[in-house]
C-alpha cells in the first residue's frame, strides 16, 4: 500500500462495500483517490457486524458472506494500490468544489478537489441494554453485539434478544451450534422474511430454539464478568432465570453522522439528501453513496450503493478534468488501467 498522500483528487470517506467501489469506480477513470475510515479495518458494517452473515441481494452471487464481499472488493482495487487512512474520522471540512481540505481527528490534513461520503450510516454503535454491570460482562465477552464467527458460539449457552432480523437470522444461524438457545422478545410476533418466519416455527417445534415471550431483560447474573444466568421479566414483573454462558442483544444501531452533519449540507434523519442523477449533495463539490444517501425512491440496499458509487465517480470527473472530455469506455473494452 502506498504511503498516504497530502493531496489527491478525491477523498472517500467509509470503506465499507460502497467506499470501496467508489474507489474502483474513481481509479477506472484515472482520478487519483484516498479511503477514510474510522475502523481499523476495511468493510464497514459487513465487516464489523455480520462478517459471516450471507447477503442474498449482490449480482451474480446466490449468497456471499459479508466477510467474502470484503475480500472480492479489496481484490478488485488491489491492482490500483489505493492509499487508506484507517483509524481516521472525518472531522473538518474547508475549502470549495475543487479545492477542499479535509482534517481528521488524527491531525491528518487532506487536500482533495471532491468529497464522497460513503459512511454507510454514519458512526454506528449498538443499543446497549439498560443492565446493572454489564460493562463487566461487555469486557469478558459474554455479552456481544456482532457475531464475527459462528464458531466461537459451539457448544453454548445462548440468549438472544430482540425481535427484528438480526435476532432471528442469528437464532437460526447459531441453533445448530448452541448447546441451548433461548430467543427473547417482548412479545410473541418477530419482524422478518416470511420464509425466516416459518424456519423459526420449525426450529421451535424441534426444540432447537426456545421461544421466551413475552419477557424482557431484566439482569444479567455472575461473577468477575463471568456470565451465568440471564434473568427476564415478563409485563406483569414475574422473573424467570435462564441459565447462559453468553448474551447477544439485537436492539438496532444507535447511528449518527458525526462531525460531517456540520459541514453545511443538507441531512435528513441521518441521511444526507443528493440529487439522484449524480448524487451531489446540497454542497457542490460533496458527494453522498450508500445507506448514507437518500432521494425519492431510494432503496438501501448494497447493490444500489455500487450503482452511486459509478455515477458519482463520473460526476466529480469533469471537476477534476475540466478541460477534457470524458468518453465513456465500457470496463470490457478498455480493461483496468495499467
Amino acid at each position: 500500500m502506498t504511503d498516504t498522500p497530502a493531496e489527491t483528487d478525491v477523498a472517500i470517506i467509509g470503506a465499507g462495500p460502497a467506499g470501496l467501489f467508489a474507489a474502483f469506480q474513481c481509479a477506472m477513470l484515472r482520478l487519483k483517490c484516498v479511503l477514510i475510515d474510522v475502523l481499523p479495518e476495511v468493510g464497514g458494517q459487513c465487516a464489523a457486524l455480520y462478517p459471516e452473515k450471507p447477503i442474498y441481494d449482490i449480482p451474480a452471487c446466490p449468497a456471499v458472506e459479508g466477510a467474502q464481499l470484503i475480500a472480492r472488493l479489496e481484490e478488485q482495487i488491489a491492482p490500483f494500490n489505493i492509499p487508506r487512512l484507517l483509524k481516521h474520522r472525518a472531522e473538518s471540512l474547508e475549502g470549495h468544489r475543487g479545492n477542499f481540505t479535509l482534517g481528521t481527528n488524527q491531525g491528518t490534513m487532506l487536500k482533495a478537489k471532491a468529497i464522497i461520503i460513503a459512511a454507510g450510516a454514519g458512526a454506528f454503535g449498538p443499543n446497549r441494554p439498560p443492565l446493572e454491570g454489564l460493562e463487566a460482562f461487555e469486557d469478558t465477552g459474554a455479552v456481544q453485539y456482532y457475531v464475527r464467527r459462528k464458531a466461537d458460539f459451539a457448544g453454548r449457552r445462548i440468549v438472544i434478544a430482540g425481535g427484528g432480523d438480526s435476532a432471528l437470522d442469528w437464532a437460526l444461524s447459531l441453533k445448530d451450534n448452541a448447546e441451548k438457545l433461548y430467543l427473547v422478545h417482548r412479545r410473541d410476533r418477530f419482524r422478518g422474511a416470511p420464509e425466516s418466519l416459518r424456519q423459526l416455527d420449525e426450529a421451535v417445534a424441534a426444540g432447537q430454539i426456545e421461544k421466551v415471550v413475552p419477557y424482557q431483560l431484566h439482569a444479567l447474573r455472575g461473577q468477575n464478568g463471568a456470565l451465568e444466568g440471564v434473568e427476564v421479566a415478563d409485563l406483569d414483573g414475574a422473573t424467570r432465570m435462564l441459565e447462559a454462558d453468553v448474551l447477544l442483544p439485537f436492539f438496532g444501531l444507535a447511528t449518527d453522522l458525526g462531525p460531517v452533519a456540520r459541514w453545511g449540507m443538507d441531512t435528513m434523519r441521518a441521511t444526507i439528501p443528493v440529487t439522484p442523477s449524480s448524487c451531489e449533495t446540497s454542497l457542490p463539490g460533496v458527494f453522498a453513496v450508500g445507506d448514507v444517501a437518500t432521494y425519492p425512491g431510494k432503496l438501501k440496499l448494497i447493490l444500489q450503493g455500487f450503482s452511486e458509487a459509478a455515477m458519482a465517480a463520473h460526476a466529480i470527473y469533469p471537476i477534476v478534468n475540466p478541460d477534457q472530455a470524458l468518453h465513456f469506455e465500457y470496463s470490457t473494452s478498455k480493461g483496468v488501467p495499467a
